[in-house]
């Protein structure tokens, strides 16, 4: 009987270790994470964790040290500029070298290569891998390097930060790998300075890639040409520029003018043609940011404040990784990126920058005609020409490779065809040309951002700046300060670029750029401030067409702040920088209380109090706030979707919109529902939105989560999306319409506020933590102070400071 036994301990044996060297369970074989030696287990960080070391590498010209305080923020003392950006690469990789790795396959289009063709329920394949590739994120990337490499001021920054990675990947061991490659079952690659560039097009890509040509087409062949225009109007009437109102702008000599052929090619609308591709995925819309400078004229100490918070998704690791850099020929602190060299905003002994997102359409769609099947050749000006092709190869884990053929045209490449996503039935073919795909530069901006001492200075560091636009605010020790719109915009007629264009000729092409002098800018206005929040950056007494649907209400209330308060301190700026007002309700909430003439009744009337009681903010404890959320959503579908309907894909018309078009008009025309005999008023509406309304808000306080921070439900989530390595249901206020812009995953990425008076004054705090390591208690431990709208003291060490108590840890780097 003892033959059973042992078959049975046999067949267990054999399972357990075919379980333990296979990925059945997870991507990286069992046994691997669960080695005492190497796996999982290593990656728990002590919490006296000893970060000194010393470190030798053939590179470096001299001795560098880095002193790390008790936030984990290094404070980098080299003797030369190339030594810096070789420590900062090394730091970068040592606390953010899995988030790098990852942010720039997504870039370049190979998730693929470490997730399989689909991750779930997504298809990683089209909607990551390949959309990016036709998208021409690679290609972009290579033009930029080649110019980023032929700089003599870049090249050797980016060289030298390049290098510092790969010296710290060279020293990588299976057990201080981090957690993630074990997880998902690869390990890092070398580093090149193509990864750089790809990661700054990837914040081209989410920063100025929004676009809404397939969809504003749809709706030009659904409408007629009154209908579009009030749907999605060019002006908005609340809307409060960048530059000041009344800003007297030079008229262009050569001024963009429509060609002859606009109406019948153009403008005309189609209602056989409401279908079109539909883009895989696009930037989230709120992608933008706030960012002011008050002058010495309204701070209490007489001295300039500046402010910023950019807006961009809540991440673990975070975007972000703060330091300071300090060397002969500048001393600059703030957050940098992992995956770049220097500071992105921060300081330095003269003056502070920060940047805000333009918003410029600069991405544009045209029809291709190409001869034959074989798309060798295609029409362009009267003649065929021939067809550039670029093969993509995307590697699958598990599977054969993937080879795309891309067709590039003199508009670019053609990202949409018969083999890739083209819903139409008659096999048109769409080119992208998109600003980004342009040379440029933009490591050389903040290079010399960094050193900036003065106005000229920054002057000439922004003019390096092509994409994505940005509106850069400025301010020095000397008093002054600025903001520009920067960028390298297309220069465009009205409405150019806003639907498909056609691609056979030259006629529809962007006729140039705007000369970066004739940028909205600001300089010392007698306002005393300057500020940004992603709106329209001039009025319409601007020469050049600037697209429409700027969000107008974050930088409405910040203006109205700023231009009520004087005497302003610090702390007056921490309030304003996390206030929670929702100035859009401020104007929504009466238009619709007073709409509603009949009493209301039954179970809403609990829901409908808790709404005329609200003040307007956005706070963590306010049910207000989520009634007005979740009523004004299904009023918006109530008076929209019946027009959009017809739409299999369509753009929801703008906040400003629906409520300027309430302003004007109180039978505006999109009240009626057009599938009913009855016309409908704005009270119907109301009501009947209310009622829509009922299911979600009584589901959300039957599990006690109507309160607005329990309802939002802000999270901070890993990159891969897994809970355990999230911060989830975090307990804060804000919303897309107030100043702490903060949504469920999506807010304020890092706020700073740098008062320069002699001795600088500043603060900052991001979502996150220094480490990227989910095992380390610097990993999330910024956080719960983020959410509570608390700051952190930025210190700036000098030569005195190196034994000062907060220090605790030293890391000396020489050859």
């Amino acid at each position: 009987m003892r033959i059973v036994p042992f078959i049975i301990t046999a067949f267990s044996t054999i399972l357990l270790i075919v379980i333990f060297n296979t990925r059945w369970l997870v991507p990286a074989p069992l046994g691997i994470l669960l080695s005492p030696q190497h796996g999982v287990w290593q990656n728990a960080e002590p919490a006296d964790a000893d970060f000194n070391a010393i470190l030798r590498f053939d590179g470096l010209k001299a001795t560098t040290q880095v002193y790390i305080d008790d936030r984990l923020v290094p404070h980098v003392f080299a003797e030369n500029d190339e030594d810096a950006f070789f420590v900062q690469g090394y730091l970068h990789a040592k606390f953010r070298l899995w988030q790098m790795d990852f942010q720039v396959r997504a870039a370049g289009g190979r998730l693929c290569e470490v997730l399989g063709a689909t991750s779930g329920t997504t298809d990683l394949l089209n909607a990551a891998d390949r959309y990016f590739r036709r998208l021409g994120m690679v290609y972009a990337a290579e033009r930029s390097l080649s110019l980023m490499e032929s700089d003599p001021v870049t090249k050797p920054v980016i060289s030298a930060y390049t290098a510092g990675i790969n010296a710290y990947i060279s020293g990588l061991t299976k057990s201080s790998m981090p957690i993630e490659y074990k997880l998902m079952g690869y390990k890092p690659e070398p580093w090149t300075n193509l990864n750089t560039a790809l990661f700054l097009k990837y914040m081209s890509y989410d920063l100025a890639s929004f676009e809404s040509d397939f969809e504003y087409s749809a709706a030009r062949n659904a409408f007629s040409k009154v209908i579009f225009d009030k749907l999605y109007p060019l002006v908005q009437d609340s809307a409060d520029p960048v530059v000041a109102k009344g800003t007297v702008f030079d008229q262009p000599a050569n001024k963009p003018m429509p060609p002859a052929t606009v109406d019948s090619l153009y403008l005309t609308f189609n209602p056989d043609s409401m279908s079109f591709p539909v883009v895989p995925q696009k930037p989230d819309r709120d992608n933008g940011s706030n960012n002011w400078a008050v002058s010495g004229s309204k701070t209490k100490s007489h001295y300039p404040i500046l402010c910023n918070d950019p807006h961009l998704g809540l991440n673990l690791p975070s975007l972000w990784f703060e330091m300071q850099i300090n060397t002969p020929g500048f001393n600059v602190y703030g957050a940098s990126f992992p995956c770049a060299p220097g500071v992105i905003i921060g300081f330095n002994d003269s003056c502070a920058f920060g940047v805000t997102n333009g918003g410029r359409d600069v991405r544009d769609y045209y029809t291709i005609t190409f001869k034959d099947d074989t798309k060798k050749q295609y029409r362009y000006n009267g003649e065929w020409k021939d067809t550039d092709f670029r093969i993509e190869r995307i590697k699958i884990k598990g599977e054969a490779d993937f080879l795309d053929t891309v067709a590039y045209t003199v508009f670019g490449p053609v990202i949409f065809d018969e083999k890739y996503n083209n819903r139409n039935k008659d096999g048109k073919n769409y080119a992208v040309r998109w600003k980004a795909h342009d040379a440029s530069n933009e490591l050389k901006t903040f290079y010399e951002l960094d050193r900036s001492k003065n106005y000229l200075d920054y002057v000439r560091a922004s003019g390096n700046l092509h994409t994505p636009g940005q509106n850069i605010v400025f301010a020095a020790k000397n008093g002054d300060i600025a903001l520009r719109a920067q960028g390298e915009f297309p220069a465009k007629w009205k409405r150019q670029g806003d639907f498909i264009m056609p691609g056979t000729d030259s006629t529809y092409m962007w006729q140039g750029m705007i000369p970066m002098s004739e940028n909205p800018q600001m300089f010392n206005p007698a306002r005393g401030f300057v500020s940004s929040a992603n709106q329209v950056p001039a009025d319409t007494s601007y020469p050049y067409y600037l697209g429409a649907a700027y969000p107008p209400y974050r930088g409405l209330i910040i203006n109205r702040e700023l231009s009520a308060m004087q005497d302003i301190t610090p702390s007056d700026m921490m309030r304003l920088q996390t206030s929670n007002y929702n100035i859009f309700a401020e104007f929504m909430v009466p238009l619709l209380l007073k709409a509603v003439k009949k009493p209301v009744s039954g179970q809403a009337a609990k829901y409908w109090e808790l709404l005329k009681s609200w003040k307007y903010n956005n706070d963590p404890d306010e049910k207000g706030a989520t009634v007005f959320a979740v009523v004004y959503d299904s009023l918006k579908a109530v008076i929209w979707k019946d027009e959009l309907a017809p739409l299999q894909k369509y753009l929801v018309p703008s906040e400003s919109t629906l409520l300027e078009g309430l302003l004007k008009d109180s039978a505006f025309v999109f009240l009626d529902n057009v599938n009913t005999s009855e016309k409908e008023t704005l009270e119907d509406d109301v009501l009947l939105a209310l009622e829509k309304a009922m299911p979600v808000l009584v589901a959300a306080d039957r599990e006690n989560k109507l309160e607005w921070w329990k309802f939002k439900d802000t999270r901070v989530t890993h990159l891969t999306r897994i809970p355990e390595l999230s911060r989830l249901h975090l307990n804060n206020g804000g919303s897309s319409y107030s100043v702490n812009a903060t949504k469920a995953t999506h807010g304020p990425s890092w706020r700073m506020i740098v008062h320069l008076a002699p001795e600088t004054e500043a603060y900052g705090i991001y979502p996150g933590g220094q480490s990227g390591n989910p095992g380390s208690k610097f990993y999330d431990d910024f956080v719960d102070h983020w959410a509570e709208g608390k700051y952190y003291s930025l210190w700036v060490m000098t030569p005195q400071d190196f034994k000062n108590d907060r220090i605790v840890a030293k890391m000396s780097f020489s050859r």
